[in-house]
């Protein structure tokens, strides 16, 4: 199988309405059982696992089996990638109407992508490390500073917390809503978590969506310089 079909097949997997639908709601990062799929996709249970093994196979999901239940998510961070894209095409709008409809959509102004920060307030982050000079792009990934390091050492990540070479240290995922990149791989997944422990933001249960705390409004202004609230 050459390319052009192996690229025919992957996108007729992904773009087929019902899974289409499945791979949108495991954006969350979360693992779902086939039935809560098949719920979000509207279709039955039997359906849902027919679709589930269609990825499965293509290697676009995976399955952790606890007891008697089977939970799947995406199968690596690049599918996110490639679904967040996807989004973007899809919400394509001029921009005077895509800040209009930014205040009145919650997971637009601040969601989770995957494992990492995204919509309004994630771009903004990532832009206020880049003019701090601390991160910089460099073609679809980021340079971290020596100044950036120190940066990130005041939220205890550090050069040595990253070990797994299969993923990126860095790079750069194209927001849908914003339709400019935000920082994602191991650095952009971990400084979610740690900005979670330390209550900077709070996730909504069932839902993307991320909640901006006071204090994480008051760390943001003092840390990027950043006015968000």
């Amino acid at each position: 199988m050459d390319a052009e079909e192996d690229f025919v097949t992957i996108t007729s997997l992904i773009c087929e309405a019902s899974r289409a639908k499945m791979l949108w709601n495991l954006l969350d990062g979360r693992a779902y059982t086939a039935g809560e799929l098949a719920i979000a996709a509207d279709i039955s249970a039997t359906s849902a696992s027919n679709h589930l093994a269609k990825l499965l196979e293509a290697t676009i999901v995976k399955v952790e089996i606890q007891g008697r239940h089977r939970y799947y998510s995406f199968s690596r961070p690049e599918v996110a990638y490639v679904v967040e894209s996807l989004a973007m095409l899809a919400t394509h709008r001029p921009q005077e109407k895509a800040e209009k409809v930014i205040s009145h959509k919650p997971v637009k102004f601040c969601r989770t992508c995957y494992d990492h920060l995204a919509g309004f307030v994630g771009v903004k982050c990532t832009e206020a490390l880049e003019f701090q000079g601390y991160i910089e792009k460099s073609g679809i990934a980021y340079t971290v500073s020596d100044r950036g390091w120190d940066w990130f050492q005041k939220l205890d990540i550090s050069k040595n917390d990253f070990k797994n070479p299969r993923r990126p240290l860095t790079r750069q995922c194209l927001d849908w809503s914003e339709r400019r990149p935000h920082l994602a791989g191991q650095l952009g997944a971990l400084l979610l978590e740690k900005m979670l422990q330390k209550d900077w933001f709070r996730k909504a249960q069932f839902s993307r969506h991320l909640t901006l705390t006071s204090l994480g409004s008051r760390q943001l202004s003092e840390l990027l310089g950043l006015e968000i609230s």
